[in-house]
Protein backbone atom coordinates (compact mmCIF):
# COMPACT_ATOMS: atom_id res chain seq x y z
CA UNK A 1 0.00 0.00 0.00
CA UNK A 2 1.18 3.42 -0.98
CA UNK A 3 2.19 6.05 2.14
CA UNK A 4 -0.72 7.98 1.04
CA UNK A 5 -3.29 5.57 1.01
CA UNK A 6 -1.73 4.28 4.54
CA UNK A 7 -2.33 8.16 5.49
CA UNK A 8 -5.85 7.76 4.86
CA UNK A 9 -6.35 4.44 6.58
CA UNK A 10 -4.71 6.49 9.47
CA UNK A 11 -6.19 9.63 8.96
CA UNK A 12 -9.61 7.50 9.31
CA UNK A 13 -8.66 5.44 12.33
CA UNK A 14 -8.01 8.31 14.13
CA UNK A 15 -11.42 9.89 13.56
CA UNK A 16 -9.99 13.63 13.59
CA UNK A 17 -8.35 13.26 16.82
CA UNK A 18 -4.68 15.00 16.65
CA UNK A 19 -3.24 12.58 19.68
CA UNK A 20 -4.18 9.75 18.44
CA UNK A 21 -3.35 10.34 15.32
CA UNK A 22 0.15 10.92 16.40
CA UNK A 23 0.02 7.65 18.35
CA UNK A 24 -0.70 5.58 15.17
CA UNK A 25 1.89 7.45 13.04
CA UNK A 26 4.68 6.52 15.38
CA UNK A 27 3.31 3.28 15.75
CA UNK A 28 3.47 2.77 11.96
CA UNK A 29 6.82 4.35 11.84
CA UNK A 30 8.49 1.78 13.75
CA UNK A 31 7.48 -0.80 11.68
CA UNK A 32 4.02 -2.46 13.61
CA UNK A 33 1.74 -3.64 10.49
CA UNK A 34 -0.69 -1.10 9.87
CA UNK A 35 -3.73 -3.64 9.89
CA UNK A 36 -3.06 -4.27 13.31
CA UNK A 37 -3.12 -0.17 13.64
CA UNK A 38 -6.53 0.13 11.69
CA UNK A 39 -7.98 -3.10 12.57
CA UNK A 40 -8.36 -4.06 9.12
CA UNK A 41 -6.47 -5.24 5.63
CA UNK A 42 -7.59 -5.57 1.97
CA UNK A 43 -7.56 -9.30 0.64
CA UNK A 44 -9.25 -10.31 -2.33
CA UNK A 45 -11.18 -7.33 -2.75
CA UNK A 46 -12.30 -7.66 1.01
CA UNK A 47 -11.81 -5.69 3.00
CA UNK A 48 -10.57 -8.43 6.44
CA UNK A 49 -10.92 -7.61 10.20
CA UNK A 50 -7.55 -7.85 11.38
CA UNK A 51 -6.78 -8.09 15.35
CA UNK A 52 -3.63 -6.97 16.54
CA UNK A 53 -0.74 -10.19 17.07
CA UNK A 54 -2.88 -12.14 14.02
CA UNK A 55 -1.12 -12.80 10.67
CA UNK A 56 -1.71 -10.22 7.71
CA UNK A 57 -3.05 -11.96 4.46
CA UNK A 58 -0.66 -11.27 1.77
CA UNK A 59 -1.96 -10.77 -1.83
CA UNK A 60 -0.01 -13.46 -2.99
CA UNK A 61 -2.49 -16.23 -1.48
CA UNK A 62 -5.49 -14.97 -3.58
CA UNK A 63 -4.53 -17.30 -6.00
CA UNK A 64 -5.17 -19.96 -3.57
CA UNK A 65 -8.61 -18.14 -3.42
CA UNK A 66 -9.38 -19.10 -7.19
CA UNK A 67 -7.74 -22.43 -7.34
CA UNK A 68 -9.95 -23.57 -3.84
CA UNK A 69 -13.24 -22.01 -5.80
CA UNK A 70 -12.41 -23.59 -8.86
CA UNK A 71 -12.57 -27.34 -7.11
CA UNK A 72 -15.04 -26.52 -4.61
CA UNK A 73 -19.07 -28.01 -5.56
CA UNK A 74 -21.75 -25.12 -4.39
CA UNK A 75 -22.28 -27.19 -1.65
CA UNK A 76 -18.97 -28.44 -1.17
CA UNK A 77 -16.31 -29.27 2.05
CA UNK A 78 -13.27 -27.04 2.23
CA UNK A 79 -10.69 -26.74 5.14
CA UNK A 80 -8.69 -23.58 5.45
CA UNK A 81 -5.26 -24.70 7.67
CA UNK A 82 -3.27 -21.51 9.73
CA UNK A 83 -6.16 -19.89 8.81
CA UNK A 84 -5.22 -16.68 10.66
CA UNK A 85 -8.01 -14.14 10.41
CA UNK A 86 -9.58 -16.55 8.07
CA UNK A 87 -9.20 -14.16 5.26
CA UNK A 88 -8.93 -17.32 3.01
CA UNK A 89 -12.24 -19.23 3.83
CA UNK A 90 -13.71 -15.72 4.00
CA UNK A 91 -12.66 -15.27 0.17
CA UNK A 92 -13.77 -18.44 -0.88
CA UNK A 93 -17.64 -18.27 1.41
CA UNK A 94 -18.04 -15.35 -0.95
CA UNK A 95 -17.70 -17.39 -3.32
CA UNK A 96 -19.38 -20.86 -2.42
CA UNK A 97 -21.61 -19.57 0.12
CA UNK A 98 -23.34 -22.99 0.31
CA UNK A 99 -20.30 -24.74 0.85
CA UNK A 100 -19.31 -25.54 4.38
CA UNK A 101 -15.85 -24.02 5.51
CA UNK A 102 -13.83 -24.22 8.23
CA UNK A 103 -10.53 -23.04 9.56
CA UNK A 104 -8.14 -24.01 11.83
CA UNK A 105 -5.39 -22.10 14.15
CA UNK A 106 -2.59 -22.88 16.88
CA UNK A 107 -2.71 -19.35 18.42
CA UNK A 108 -5.95 -18.32 20.12
CA UNK A 109 -5.95 -14.32 19.12
CA UNK A 110 -5.96 -15.67 15.43
CA UNK A 111 -8.86 -18.00 16.08
CA UNK A 112 -11.42 -15.55 18.12
CA UNK A 113 -10.15 -13.09 15.44
CA UNK A 114 -11.80 -16.23 12.25
CA UNK A 115 -14.49 -16.44 14.57
CA UNK A 116 -15.31 -12.84 14.55
CA UNK A 117 -15.27 -12.88 10.90
CA UNK A 118 -17.86 -15.37 10.72
CA UNK A 119 -15.65 -18.53 10.36
CA UNK A 120 -15.95 -21.94 12.20
CA UNK A 121 -12.59 -22.35 13.31
CA UNK A 122 -10.90 -24.74 15.61
CA UNK A 123 -8.17 -24.18 17.67
CA UNK A 124 -5.39 -26.67 17.49
CA UNK A 125 -2.47 -28.01 15.58
CA UNK A 126 -3.11 -28.20 11.59
CA UNK A 127 -5.71 -31.21 11.63
CA UNK A 128 -6.12 -32.32 15.36
CA UNK A 129 -8.63 -29.90 16.30
CA UNK A 130 -11.23 -31.29 13.45
CA UNK A 131 -14.29 -33.03 13.74
CA UNK A 132 -13.78 -36.79 13.12
CA UNK A 133 -17.15 -36.97 10.49
CA UNK A 134 -14.93 -34.61 8.07
CA UNK A 135 -12.72 -37.44 7.35
CA UNK A 136 -13.11 -38.63 3.91
CA UNK A 137 -15.84 -36.33 3.20
CA UNK A 138 -13.63 -33.05 2.28
CA UNK A 139 -13.19 -31.44 -1.07
CA UNK A 140 -10.60 -28.76 -0.65
CA UNK A 141 -7.66 -28.63 1.73
CA UNK A 142 -5.94 -24.93 1.30
CA UNK A 143 -3.12 -24.35 3.64
CA UNK A 144 -1.01 -21.01 4.14
CA UNK A 145 1.54 -22.50 6.67
CA UNK A 146 4.65 -21.40 7.63
CA UNK A 147 7.20 -22.08 4.47
CA UNK A 148 10.32 -19.78 5.13
CA UNK A 149 13.58 -21.36 4.85
CA UNK A 150 15.36 -20.82 8.60
CA UNK A 151 18.29 -19.44 7.11
CA UNK A 152 16.27 -17.13 4.93
CA UNK A 153 14.67 -15.34 7.80
CA UNK A 154 17.26 -12.81 7.55
CA UNK A 155 16.13 -11.61 4.05
CA UNK A 156 12.63 -10.90 5.67
CA UNK A 157 11.88 -7.11 5.61
CA UNK A 158 13.48 -5.84 9.02
CA UNK A 159 9.97 -4.89 10.70
CA UNK A 160 8.79 -8.11 9.88
CA UNK A 161 10.21 -10.38 12.64
CA UNK A 162 10.43 -6.51 15.04
CA UNK A 163 6.50 -7.27 15.05
CA UNK A 164 5.51 -10.51 14.14
CA UNK A 165 6.37 -13.91 15.99
CA UNK A 166 8.74 -15.84 13.73
CA UNK A 167 6.43 -18.65 13.84
CA UNK A 168 4.44 -16.78 11.21
CA UNK A 169 7.11 -17.77 8.77
CA UNK A 170 9.52 -20.29 10.01
CA UNK A 171 9.19 -23.16 8.02
CA UNK A 172 12.25 -25.29 9.27
CA UNK A 173 15.84 -25.69 7.29
CA UNK A 174 14.37 -25.83 4.05
CA UNK A 175 10.83 -25.03 4.46
CA UNK A 176 9.05 -27.44 4.06
CA UNK A 177 8.26 -28.89 7.81
CA UNK A 178 4.67 -28.17 7.68
CA UNK A 179 4.17 -28.21 4.28
CA UNK A 180 4.66 -32.18 4.23
CA UNK A 181 2.95 -32.68 7.64
CA UNK A 182 -0.27 -31.16 5.90
CA UNK A 183 0.68 -33.01 2.76
CA UNK A 184 0.89 -36.41 5.15
CA UNK A 185 -2.41 -35.70 6.88
CA UNK A 186 -4.82 -34.78 4.60
CA UNK A 187 -5.20 -38.01 2.97
CA UNK A 188 -7.40 -39.16 5.77
CA UNK A 189 -9.96 -35.56 5.27
CA UNK A 190 -10.25 -35.57 1.74
CA UNK A 191 -12.44 -37.67 -0.53
CA UNK A 192 -11.20 -39.29 -3.53
CA UNK A 193 -10.62 -36.45 -6.20
CA UNK A 194 -10.28 -33.55 -3.63
CA UNK A 195 -7.96 -31.10 -3.94
CA UNK A 196 -4.42 -29.73 -1.81
CA UNK A 197 -3.29 -26.47 -2.49
CA UNK A 198 -0.42 -25.07 -0.42
CA UNK A 199 1.47 -21.94 -0.63
CA UNK A 200 5.20 -22.72 -1.73
CA UNK A 201 8.31 -20.77 -2.41
CA UNK A 202 11.33 -21.45 -4.46
CA UNK A 203 12.50 -24.92 -4.80
CA UNK A 204 9.40 -26.61 -2.57
CA UNK A 205 7.67 -28.31 -5.02
CA UNK A 206 10.52 -29.99 -6.38
CA UNK A 207 11.28 -31.16 -2.34
CA UNK A 208 7.77 -32.73 -2.32
CA UNK A 209 6.74 -34.03 -5.86
CA UNK A 210 7.82 -37.96 -4.26
CA UNK A 211 6.38 -37.70 -0.95
CA UNK A 212 3.07 -36.24 -3.07
CA UNK A 213 3.26 -38.97 -5.20
CA UNK A 214 3.90 -41.40 -2.48
CA UNK A 215 1.02 -40.62 -0.74
CA UNK A 216 -1.43 -41.30 -3.16
CA UNK A 217 -1.71 -37.46 -5.17
CA UNK A 218 -1.83 -37.40 -8.93
CA UNK A 219 -2.08 -33.95 -10.83
CA UNK A 220 0.83 -32.26 -8.98
CA UNK A 221 1.74 -29.20 -10.38
CA UNK A 222 2.91 -25.95 -9.06
CA UNK A 223 2.52 -21.85 -10.15
CA UNK A 224 3.86 -18.97 -10.78
CA UNK A 225 3.41 -15.27 -10.52
CA UNK A 226 3.70 -12.62 -13.32
CA UNK A 227 7.46 -12.27 -11.85
CA UNK A 228 8.44 -16.25 -12.21
CA UNK A 229 8.85 -16.69 -8.75
CA UNK A 230 7.12 -19.85 -7.55
CA UNK A 231 3.63 -19.14 -5.69
CA UNK A 232 1.58 -22.26 -4.63
CA UNK A 233 1.26 -26.30 -5.68
CA UNK A 234 -1.80 -28.28 -6.02
CA UNK A 235 -2.16 -31.72 -6.22
CA UNK A 236 -5.26 -34.90 -6.52
CA UNK A 237 -5.96 -36.94 -3.93
CA UNK A 238 -6.00 -40.33 -6.19
CA UNK A 239 -9.62 -41.70 -6.76
CA UNK A 240 -9.90 -45.20 -5.34
CA UNK A 241 -10.65 -48.25 -7.26
CA UNK A 242 -14.27 -48.96 -8.01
Amino acid sequence: MAAEEEAKELLKKAQGDPTTLNEFVERRLAGEPLAWIVGRAPFADLDIRIDPGVYVPRWQSTELVHRAVSQLPPRGTAIDLCTGSGALAIAIRRARPCAHIVGTDIDDRAVRCARANGIAAYKGDLFDPLPRDLEGTVDVVVAVTPYVPTPALVHLPRDTLKFEPVSFYDGGPDGTIYLRRVAAEAPRFLRPGGTLLLEVGGDQPELLWDQLEFLGYTNCSAWSDEDGDIRGLGATMRRRPA
